[in-house]
């Protein structure tokens, strides 16, 4: 695992290209910076100026090589690296609301936009006129869309919204795809289609129209696309199962509310949000559980003192805690709020390697190790995820200055049955 500070200014959104040496990412305002790995150090090497309010989104295509970014100023720009510059290109989105969020799709032929103004723009490109056009998605969101994740077919599109909903739905675009097939999550699928909806608290299908529950912050398909998993602001954790009696498990967390989700495995995801560190959720597919699988930042134990009357109500009136360390700083690597978490190495299905980024201005990444074996039994062979960790917390080194990297041992050993 190692930290490294990019900045003084928070860390918005970010996203990796291809083979993971350079990263692009919004230091809180109207730009994007690019930056390369060389040796130990990061070195930034362009940055992209076009967008006329703050930049909401980012996300990197791995094959084509373009950067699509979206931002408050209602539009979203599509880079292209020609020589050492990039050049944007202009989609219109028709909205009248700031742009919060922008996801390519898995083959690269079309993005999603989500926004303010209660609708997804699904954007592609059209070759007769050499443009980027786009079709909204209305009904029936009712208020800002914050998250977006797509399935594996390039087809079906995952949105979480500040309605408290989080829903499933069809992105078809007969200009640049063949008609999908059937799916766990609906066979006829029509764009526009809402194959699923949660209702408040994560029950499918209520009818208190988002009475309960909170905002959806962050959405996660698996790798396999039949298991969908999402945060609220009311620091819930559900995964809802694909099929026809859509299945839901959800798990209030003892959290700060969760800004963002990823699936590790099939059945383990990590979350991360208000509370500086990442977190392990491990789902029970048998049981349709979700149980908390453990803190994934843990502290270097120091020895304390013990402090006297004075000293503990003198804490209670400045920060309204009694603990007895007078310490001001977080013992966490991150300082403030995580914004996005994004899978490094091994997929969805294996990953071995993530990676944070916070208000703080700081990135860390994180090594997971998966130990995979199976085992048999006289009447069938099963293959299935449970969980058991183990963290190493020792830290080899201090928290370091700008431009500099700090390097902890810290691993998840996931078992894989």
């Amino acid at each position: 695992m190692a930290y490294h500070s990019f900045l003084l200014e928070p860390i918005s959104c970010h996203s990796w290209n291809k083979d993971r040496t350079q990263i692009a990412l919004c230091p809180n305002n109207h730009d994007v910076h690019i930056y390369k790995k060389d040796g130990t150090k990061w070195i930034k090497i362009h940055e992209l100026k076009e967008h006329n309010g703050q930049v909401t989104g980012i996300d990197w295509a791995p094959e084509s090589n373009r950067i699509v970014t979206c931002g408050t100023d209602r539009n979203a720009y599509v880079w292209s690296l020609k020589g050492e510059v990039w050049k944007p290109t202009l989609v219109i989105l028709r909205i009248n609301r700031a742009a919060r969020c922008v996801s390519w799709s898995p083959k690269e032929n079309k993005f999603a936009v989500g926004s303010g103004s209660r609708l997804i723009s699904i954007c592609y490109f059209e070759q007769e006129n050499d443009w980027w056009v786009c079709k909204h998605i209305k009904k029936p969101i009712r208020s800002t869309v914050l998250s977006l994740d797509w399935h594996p077919n390039n087809v079906l599109l995952a949105a979480g919204s500040c309605d408290f909903k989080c829903r499933v739905f069809s992105a078809y675009i007969k200009e640049v795809e063949e008609k999908p097939g059937p799916t766990v999550w609906g066979s006829k699928m029509p764009f526009g289609e809402v194959l699923f909806e949660s209702g408040p608290s994560g029950v499918s299908g209520g009818a208190g129209d988002g009475a309960g529950g909170g905002w959806v912050h962050g959405v996660c398909f698996s790798h396999s696309g039949n298991r969908l998993a999402w945060t609220s602001h009311d620091s819930t954790v559900a995964i809802a199962e694909g099929g026809k009696t859509s299945t839901i498990s959800s798990l209030s967390s003892e959290t700060l509310p969760l800004l963002c989700v990823s699936f590790i495995t099939e059945n383990s995801l990590v979350a991360a949000g208000h509370d500086c560190y990442p977190v392990l959720f491990v789902y029970d597919g048998t049981k349709g559980s979700v149980t908390f699988g453990g803190k994934l930042d843990v502290p270097k134990q120091t020895s304390q003192r013990g402090i006297s009357a004075r000293e503990r109500f003198q804490n209670l009136d400045r920060r309204a805690t009694s603990s007895e360390t007078t310490e001001q700083g977080l013992e966490s690597l991150h300082k403030n709020s995580i914004s996005q978490i994004s899978v490094l190495e091994g997929g969805k299905s294996k990953c071995s390697t993530f990676c944070t980024t916070g208000m703080d201005g700081g990135m860390v990444t994180w090594d997971v190790k998966v130990h995979t074996h199976t085992t048999h039994t006289h009447y069938t062979h099963t293959q299935s995820d449970t969980l058991l960790y183990h963290w190493d917390g020792r830290r080899n080194g201090h928290m370091g200055r700008q431009g500099t990297h700090t390097h902890y041992t810290h691993t998840l050993h996931t078992h894989t049955v």
